[in-house]
């Protein structure tokens, strides 16, 4: 396994009280200290052309002028001296992720990286985001390493906006999104499901609030699994936020460690089965400085091979019913058994 990281990223401070603190990417990175047998790795910064595949020219120049100022740029999103840079470094590390999976040595790899990306639009930024960091990566596959098609899962609680835009008109780019709803920034409803070609690529599931592991696990068994068995992913990316954790301070969900776990189990499944075993996570949110490091490590755990199965109790009805509304609004698209 190799873990991507640079202690330079922690030089973006959004200013005191800011939840996407520089203090989560320490304790993310003190997690996985001792993960056995992991290499880590030292990010480079993402190329304007890398970074305009999926941002315009005109955002990325917009971006770069902003190298050592700290301006806010919506009532979320702020920028301090080293703002710039860390935002470089978190889209070059998530290159270096998905480099690192098809180099025959390792097919799995992990981002820690800060800002976060899931947020940022192709011409802005939004929700603590600057660079779309899994957009870029899985353009990146695309582009350069072989890569027919990318398989994207977002758990972070809230809703992926800015990776469906980019890659809403697509074939290539599955997106898989689980987040509250309604909750920020207000899209992932049901009826998204990608635009002209790329209809039936996007996979919203917006969960009511006080969702349990067992009912995120049923999602992806249900919908992950078989859609995957379709599309035939030959790499797949974890958009891993941690924010629908139980004692998580911004949403409404209740997942626990466990559950964090049962989901990964489920992707590197996949993966195997589709993808040569290629899972690049990425961090996303998760704002609670205990319970994201700990979700994070148990999912590590299972990637590495190093984690027992644990057992998951049966979903409760509006996860069954939610699930049924998926499918039925994805009939004309996937096979669901």
């Amino acid at each position: 396994m190799r873990i991507v990281h640079s202690e330079r990223m922690v030089d973006h401070d959004p200013g005191p009280g800011h939840p996407e603190a520089p203090e989560r990417l320490r304790a993310a990175a003190a997690a996985l200290r001792d993960v056995p047998g992991a290499e880590w790795l030292e990010p480079r910064e993402a190329t304007a052309t890398e970074l305009e595949r999926v941002h315009h020219h005109a955002y990325v120049e917009r971006i770069a002028e902003l190298r050592g100022r700290a301006l806010t740029l919506d009532p979320d999103t702020h920028t301090s001296a080293g703002t710039v840079d860390a935002a470089y470094l978190a889209a070059g590390a998530a290159i270096q992720a998905t480099e690192a999976v098809f180099d025959g040595a390792n097919t799995v790899a992990v981002a820690l990286v800060r800002p976060p990306g899931h947020h940022a639009e192709a011409d802005a930024a939004m929700g603590f985001c600057f660079f779309n960091n899994v957009a870029v990566a899985a353009a990146h596959a695309r582009a350069t390493l072989g890569c027919e098609r990318v398989l994207i899962l977002d758990w972070d609680v809230h809703h992926g906006n800015g990776t469906q835009h980019i890659f809403e008109e697509r074939r290539d780019v599955l997106f898989m999104s689980l987040h509250e709803f309604p909750l920020y920034p207000g899209t992932g409803a049901l009826h998204e499901v990608g635009r002209g070609d790329g209809q039936g690529f996007t996979l919203n599931v917006p969960c009511p609030a006080g969702f349990r592991d067992e009912d995120y696990v049923h999602a992806l068994r249900q919908l992950l699994v078989p859609v995957a068995a379709e599309f035939q992913p030959n790499l797949v990316f974890i958009s891993a936020g941690f924010d629908a954790h139980d004692a998580d301070p911004l949403a409404n969900m209740r997942l626990t460690e466990r559950g964090y776990a049962a989901m990964t189990r489920i992707v590197k499944e996949v993966a195997e089965r589709h993808a040569d075993g290629r899972v690049v996570l990425l961090l996303e949110g998760g704002y609670d400085l205990e319970a994201m490091p700990r979700s994070l490590r148990a999912c590590v755990d299972v990637l590495a091979g190093s984690a027992s199965e644990t057992t998951i109790e049966k979903p409760s009805q509006a996860a069954r019913n939610l699930v049924h509304a998926v499918m039925e609004q994805h009939a004309a698209y996937w096979r669901f058994a």
